[in-house]
């Protein structure tokens, strides 16, 4: 791929809106204090911001008012990877911050809980904080620590934020899963971090139905042996489980809250990688670390700030949900919803953001293709005249998605795709308010992320696709992999390739003009003759076919030194895979992609499998079909159906008798 003039922008952010985005105000604000370039916009001050990374995140702690109750020594002791040391000597508290709103609005809205009757609830400054410092104080008494894991198998309700940042407020490290979950999924992950506390609820509604979870909370109190304490959450109306606690009582004092001032490093909360292969990676942040990036992230990119309602559908077993949660930091109203992101129909979010009047709104790209294939008109049936940004996230939203949201919801509308992982949680890429959008692009790297593409031999290349590498270290990077002593998990996930410099696992191109293309994992990529496309790009045209409801793409180096590419495809309802659709699928990608990239067979499947958390699931498959068996190829427990798993494994004993 070769680097070939922008075209013209589907939207452009106007004067005004770039005068009064938090951005321009803070870029004004650096070139006066730190020594930022004041001309230039953004391209400018990202350069400053990776070349001068110390003063750059001096400045973000003292724009957001980060309030350290120790000061630190310096911003950066170490700046290795991994092992950077940032600002060591500092104490401060995460909740702290979440919280600092109410000081001044307290009787403004903290939280909207929305369910599926699609209602909004709201939830004050005041009312939050008096919870946390009830369940806070509660907590101290249960015998929880710094450092001790307090764990919750919740909904995306606001009992899950009250929970977290009362265990953040006592120095508590949080994990949680949402109740999808089963149990072993669970295990899998809490059992890696022997959490003291659990929290739980006794079902779930989703899709219009009640989910009972209680035998699935039996076995996890069962095999959890370090828990002192489990609080029981009644969204169905049951009764306390024996020897459990109920929610209700844990938040009813009015204790003021007591926020532990612990190192900047310390442990906040435990996310887990998607664990297709082995048991999913403890990947351990910090509250310092989340706390200043988060700001930054949420702050500058998203341009959120008071007055604002911020919405992204997400589950508490998605790095999303704490993000969400973070908006909290920057005094956002965050909303929460609780449940199927297509009851009663296939526009349900539009709803919630119409009555929630957010101000951005994020979802995945999946269900933008989803609204678009099943016809959706969100600026014709819906009031989204609040909504400024719409933001994508989990897959990269292809062109189609781009227009469909221009045209579909509004022409005026910035649309931010955006990238990055569990790992961080955060963005390496994505939305910059000030930045025109071009149709298939991310706006731009972040700020303070040294994001480029790498050739094989380590050489930055622009125009061309490479691997995400990051070189220079972020706050929000883990602290560390729990249960990995000795860092080589750590190391080998993402040093190895390149070491001392973070290396993702995705494949990208930076265009001359500073944006962003991702095109799928790096680790499923597909090489033919010597040319190598990442999966998102088969995707993304193969899935315009109305016929195609979705597609997974193999490419499988064989023993002979052959490659076989076969392309599954889960077909509408009604449709059929005749010679007629074969011939224009393989037109479709022969046309926009490549010849090279033509399937060898294309083959009709009952679905395509998924992570836990929605994405396609693209190594195991291709272990499969190497003769791997499924045992050995998946991790059970993180996959949505197995049973679509051992058709892919019987499709690959066929192919080998």
């Amino acid at each position: 791929m070769t680097s070939a003039a922008p075209t013209e922008p589907l939207w452009q952010p106007d004067e005004d809106r770039i005068a009064s985005a938090a951005v321009t105000r803070f870029q004004a604000w650096a070139a006066e204090h730190h020594g930022a370039p004041a001309e230039g916009g953004y391209p400018a001050l990202h350069r400053w911001s990776v070349e001068e990374l110390d003063t750059f995140w001096r400045a973000v702690a003292e724009w957001f008012d980060v309030r350290f109750s120790t000061p630190y020594a310096r911003v950066l002791g170490d700046r290795s990877m991994p092992g950077a040391d940032w600002f060591p000597g500092a104490t401060l508290n995460y909740a702290e911050h979440a919280l600092r709103a109410a000081a001044d609005r307290p009787h403004d809205t903290a939280l909207l809980h929305v369910d599926e009757t699609h209602e909004p609830v709201p939830i004050t400054w005041a009312e939050l904080r008096r919870q946390v410092g009830s369940l806070a104080a509660e907590l101290r008494a249960l015998g929880v620590r710094p450092g001790d894991r307090v764990s919750g198998y919740l909904p995306n309700v606001p009992q899950a934020v009250v929970a977290l940042l009362a265990t953040a407020a006592v120095g508590g490290v949080w994990t949680s899963c949402a109740p999808d979950f089963g149990a072993r999924s669970v295990l899998d992950r809490f059992q890696q971090v022997e959490p003291v506390v659990l929290f739980t609820v006794d079902g779930y509604r989703y899709g219009g139905k009640e989910h009972d979870r209680r035998e699935t909370v039996a076995e996890l109190r069962a095999e959890l042996p370090t828990l002192r304490a489990v609080v029981h959450i009644p969204l169905l109306g049951t009764g306390t489980p024996d020897g459990a606690l109920l929610w209700d009582d844990l938040v009813a004092g009015d204790a003021e809250p007591v926020f532990e001032q612990v190192p900047f490093s310390h442990p906040l909360w435990v996310l887990y990688s998607s664990g297709t292969t082995g048991l999913p990676k403890a990947i351990v942040q910090s509250q310092g670390g989340i706390l200043v990036e988060h700001l930054k992230q949420l702050g500058l990119h998203c341009d959120l700030g008071p007055g604002d309602v911020f919405f992204w559908y997400t589950s508490t077993g998605w790095m999303m949900w704490n993000f969400l949660v973070s908006g909290l930091l920057t005094g956002t109203t965050v909303v929460l919803y609780d449940g199927s992101p297509g009851f009663p129909d296939t526009a349900a979010q539009w709803r919630v953001a119409e009555r929630t009047r957010a101000t951005l709104y994020g979802t995945s790209a999946a269900y933008v293709m989803a609204c678009a294939k099943a016809g959706v008109h969100p600026g014709r049936d819906f009031d989204l005249s609040a909504v400024k940004c719409v933001a994508t996230t989990g897959s990269p939203l292809p062109p189609d998605g781009f227009r469909w949201l221009h045209d579909e919801v509004r022409e005026d509308l910035w649309i931010a795709s955006v990238s990055g992982g569990t790992d961080v949680c955060s963005c390496f890429a994505g939305a910059v308010p000030t930045l025109p959008v071009h149709i298939g692009e991310l706006q731009a790297a972040g700020l303070g992320t040294d994001l480029q593409a790498w050739d094989p031999s380590g050489k930055p290349v622009v125009g061309e696709v490479g691997e995400l590498v990051v070189t220079n270290p972020m706050p929000s990077m883990p602290i560390h992999f729990w249960n990995d002593p000795d860092g080589s998990r750590y190391r080998e996930s993402y040093f190895e390739m390149f070491p001392g410099v973070w290396r993702h696992g995705d494949w990208i191109t930076i265009s001359d003009h500073g944006s962003v293309v991702i095109h799928g994992r790096s680790d499923s990529t597909l090489n033919r003759q010597g040319v190598r496309m990442g999966s998102a790009d088969i995707y993304e045209a193969v899935e315009r076919l109305p016929e195609i409801r979705e597609s997974l793409v193999i490419g499988l180096e064989e023993p002979d030194g052959g490659y076989w590419m076969p392309l599954f495809v889960h077909l509408a309802e009604g449709a059929t895979l005749d010679g007629d659709l074969i011939d224009r699928i393989k037109r479709t990608i022969r046309a926009e992609l490549s010849p090279r990239h033509v399937p060898d067979e294309i083959i009709e499947v009952p679905g395509v499998p998924h992570t836990l958390t929605g994405k396609r699931i693209e190594v195991p498959v291709k272990r499969l079909l190497q003769g791997t068996p499924l045992d050995k190829a998946v991790n059970p427990g993180s996959v949505d159906n197995l049973d679509l798993l051992r058709f892919y494994a019987s499709l690959a004993e066929a192919r080998r008798a």
